[in-house]
């Protein structure tokens, strides 16, 4: 039986790497960037969204693309109160966006007038890392709730991520994590990867992140077209 199975998840593979370089070449000929937020539930990964909304609220023009499990729109509504257009993926219990579901949400927005699009994906470390969405960049969030074990237990997901955030690092005197044991995790895997240590409670570290992320939205519209 697994034999059989691997020619269909194979396929599955393909068939959305084909839809997400169709994605990838919209985003790229409309010069917005388009980045895939992963985290396991609880990470942060709304909290730090809208903080950098509101951080670059006038800078540039962002919209939000929402993946959940069950059909609710609590944190789209949230994009929308804090100002951006966003769009709610119900994946009916699935554990992770594809390129199918974000090409449909996608056509929603009007890319010309956008600089940048965040994508929420499906809180989980294992599924959504084999899912290539066209984005740009795969971030992913850490918290310190978690520990400091999780690049040692869910390898894949910090082998593909061009950036890591850890969040909640205002725990960091009362919750036992040990940040260059996970510092070293994070090497291990991807070497030389960009990480930022920030608390969405007290602001620290948002500069060095909404500056390095304003850096790559610049990168990608000075490209020739």
């Amino acid at each position: 039986m697994i034999q059989n199975q691997v020619p269909i998840v194979e396929k599955i593979l393909n068939a959305n790497d084909r839809l997400a370089e169709q994605i990838r070449a919209q985003l790229d000929a409309a010069a917005v960037l388009g980045i895939n937020i992963m985290a396991s539930p609880g990470a942060g990964k709304t909290s730090t969204i809208l903080a950098t909304i509101q951080a670059l609220a006038g800078q540039k023009k962002i919209a939000v693309i929402e993946g959940d499990t069950a059909p609710v729109t609590i944190d789209a509504d949230k994009m929308v109160a804090a100002g951006v257009p966003a769009v709610q993926i119900n994946t009916s219990g699935g554990c992770h966006l594809d390129a199918s579901m974000l090409g449909n949400a996608l056509a929603q927005f009007n890319l010309a007038q956008l600089d940048l699009l965040i994508i929420e994906n499906v809180g989980n470390l294992v599924c959504p890392a084999t899912f290539n969405l066209g984005s740009h960049i795969n971030i992913l969030i850490a918290s310190v709730p978690e520990g400091d074990d999780k690049p040692y237990k869910y390898p894949k997901i910090y082998r593909g991520i061009q950036a890591l955030i850890l969040n909640k690092i205002d725990l960091l005197p009362y919750v036992p994590f040990d940040v260059e044991y996970f510092r070293r995790g994070v090497e291990m895997l991807n070497p030389g990867v960009r990480i930022f240590p920030i608390s969405c409670r007290t602001g620290e570290g948002l500069g060095d992140w909404n500056n390095w992320l304003l850096e790559q939205i610049q990168v990608l519209k000075s490209r020739p077209k």
